[in-house]
């Protein structure tokens, strides 16, 4: 397959620094808009593979030339509750709470739309242990402001880092994009750089 240029269908800069780290400079980024409500009983790895397919269709719709679109949603659970991105802080105190002193799941649903219509998904689901936060833990993590916008309220290459003695499985997933799933999907489907 000749060279056809690559859309990362996300607004988040740490996808973007994710595929960069690993030499993979998309040639558009596109923040597609779409709902993210979460249907009535739906399980997160459910919702992670809907919303990063929903995410590629949406840029797909936008976009007049041939191109593969690279979208994905990281959705972080505990059981069957998904912990969406809190922008209000007792939100995010009720997240950390909940997280405290237990492991939990995040699920990666990536999805790629090739220029001849296929369609390549594939969920990685990371297991996330978070030692048991004090009041005053909890309190400068809130502080640092870093848990506005982030799925389950914290975010693994920052501040709460501190937080996690333990994972099992991707960490670049649990920072927004599984690498390694990601490029072995567009290689798969015959996507070359530059």
């Amino acid at each position: 397959m000749s060279r056809f240029p690559l859309v990362l269908a996300s607004a988040s800069p740490r996808r973007l620094d994710l595929l960069r780290q690993v030499g993979i400079e998309p040639d558009r980024v596109f923040a597609a808009d779409v709902d993210e409500t979460s249907g009535s009983g739906e399980l997160p790895p459910a919702y992670a593979l809907r919303m990063g397919l929903k995410k590629a269709e949406a840029a797909r719709a936008s976009l007049a030339e041939a191109v593969f679109v690279l979208a994905a949603d990281t959705v972080v659970a505990c059981g069957r509750r998904i912990l969406h991105k809190s922008e209000d802080e007792s939100v995010a105190r009720r997240h950390l709470r909940l997280l405290s002193g237990r492991r939990h799941r995040v699920h990666g649903g990536v999805c790629i739309l090739a220029p001849d219509g296929r369609v390549r998904q594939r969920l990685v689901t990371t297991q996330v242990a978070v030692k048991r936060l004090s009041e005053r833990e909890t309190d400068a993590y809130l502080a640092t402001g870093e848990w506005r916008g982030k799925a389950g309220s914290y975010a693994i290459q920052g501040y709460a880092a501190r937080f996690v003695p333990a994972i099992n499985g991707s960490y670049t997933n649990v920072v927004g994009l599984p690498v390694a799933e990601t490029v072995a999907l567009l290689e798969g489907l015959g996507w070359r750089g530059a």
